[in-house]
């Protein structure tokens, strides 16, 4: 029989020990798949810059002011933000038939809108302006709107506005981008909508067109919640506090308007 070396016979019982020992507890060793987050859909029209718009190369497929305080609160409540693009038309509707959690879409808070859908406090101050083309020097302000032709966003509160002109005559259109295409070639006379989305498209290039008379309406924005869904309002509504609170609100809003935020707005 030969003799067995001594060495050769531990290194072998060492490696079958270290064999059954990683065998038998290889299983505890496979980390737990993490837990999915909550979503949070969220209606927006997302032709409605600089709140909300589609982004670039390398940006999120939605970008904007709204965007970024939307993907804000998720964060706060944990969950992940989907953002479901659809015309303004569709928002309410959509939220009364429980198809999307939320909506933030610069919507106004109106009286008639909060008989059928909640609002956060209000986020953002805002109102309704005038334009024209930059070579119209005949329309000087609202006053001198009627029987002119006036292009509007379906649904807004700029419809609304345009419907008390004396004799106006009235093209509504799925998109504010339309509505401002209209007033370039000319085929109507001017475009009622909010201010700060008017500055900002005339900021982008559009020199030919231009912003006249006073602001004719203060109103204030809100994130929209289906009726019935008090608790998740109460949690938006928290996460905005939090947000105003940290200063991740007060930077954002630095961020897209260029300066901070009014007082009037955020108060809770």
């Amino acid at each position: 029989m030969p003799k067995i070396n001594k060495k050769v016979l531990a290194l072998f019982f060492l490696v079958t020990f270290l064999f059954v020992v990683v065998g038998c507890g290889g299983g505890q060793t496979t980390p737990a798949p993490a837990p999915e987050k909550q979503k949070l859909t969220v209606a927006s029209d997302t032709a409605y810059a600089p709140f909300e718009m589609q982004g670039g190369p390398g940006e999120p497929t939605y970008i904007g002011f709204d965007m970024d305080l939307i993907r804000a609160i998720g964060e706060v409540l944990g969950k992940e933000v989907e953002i479901i693009s659809m015309g303004f038309d569709g928002i309410i509707p959509a939220l009364q038939s429980g198809s999307v959690d939320c909506a933030i879409s610069a919507m106004t808070i109106t009286e008639e809108r909060a008989k059928v859908v909640n609002f956060s406090v209000p986020y953002y101050e805002s109102g309704l302006i005038t334009a024209v083309r930059a070579d119209n020097n005949d329309i000087k302000g609202f006053e001198d709107l009627a029987g002119k032709k006036i292009a509007v966003q379906i649904g807004t509160t700029g419809a609304l506005k345009a419907q008390e002109v004396p004799d106006a005559k009235i093209s509504t259109f799925n998109t504010i981008d339309l509505a401002f295409l209209e007033l370039k070639k000319g085929a109507v006379d001017a475009v009622i909508n909010d201010a700060p989305v008017t500055l900002y498209f005339i900021q982008q290039g559009n020199e030919d067109v231009k912003v006249v008379g006073d602001l004719l309406s203060g109103e204030f924005y809100g994130i929209a919640v289906p009726k019935g869904k008090e608790d998740l309002l109460n949690q938006i509504n928290d996460a905005l506090k939090t947000l105003k609170e940290n200063g991740t609100f007060d930077r954002i809003y630095m961020d897209w308007f260029g300066q901070a935020p009014p007082d009037t707005i955020l108060q809770f």
